[in-house]
């Protein structure tokens, strides 16, 4: 994992890397909610499996984001991800296998990229704004988990500026 300030001056293709060079750490990750571990090893599934336990995840899926898997339907899907959005719940995954970006809003409104690979767990909390893509490789694998019944309901910006998810979010990063 690797996280640093998005170039937004830079036009190209979402799915190139929009370095600036100002990298961020895990510590002013946590500080805007985002959680990260690296998982790895022979014991990975089952250090994943008592992390899910710990932080009550009930339920998991797994999705292969990739021109091979999605067909025709790869492009459209990658615009929707990327749109900026929120969730009412945290969004949860962790890279079984190839690398992508989650772009996240810190206090500042300033888009911060957390470039993720094989064995990356994140954790971001309900109520942020984000988006992901994949990047040029056009691959990544990974297990979603969910407190609830598995589900993906996006909320876009502007219309979630109101929520009341973001308002509790937004109190939690100001303390």
């Amino acid at each position: 994992m690797r996280a640093y300030v998005y170039d937004t001056k830079d036009t190209s293709d979402k799915r190139e890397a929009h370095d600036t060079g100002i990298n961020k750490t895990i510590e002013e990750l946590k500080r805007i909610g985002v959680l990260y571990w690296h998982i790895g090893g022979p014991t990975a599934m089952d250090d994943l499996n008592a992390l899910a336990k710990e932080r009550d995840y009930k339920n998991r899926d797994e999705i292969c984001v990739s021109p091979a898997t999605m067909g025709d339907a790869y492009e459209e899907k990658l615009k929707i991800f990327f749109a900026e959005h929120l969730h009412e719940d945290e969004e949860i995954r962790y890279v079984v296998d190839g690398t992508g970006y989650f772009d996240v809003r810190d206090q500042d409104d300033v888009w911060i990229r957390i470039q993720v690979e094989k064995n990356d767990m994140l954790v971001l909390p309900a109520g942020i704004y984000h988006r992901f893509t994949a990047d040029t490789n056009n691959y990544i694998k990974a297990i979603r988990l969910f407190k609830d019944e598995p589900k993906w309901i996006a909320i876009n910006r502007p219309d979630a500026d109101d929520n009341k998810h973001r308002n509790e979010y937004l109190q939690t990063i100001k303390a």
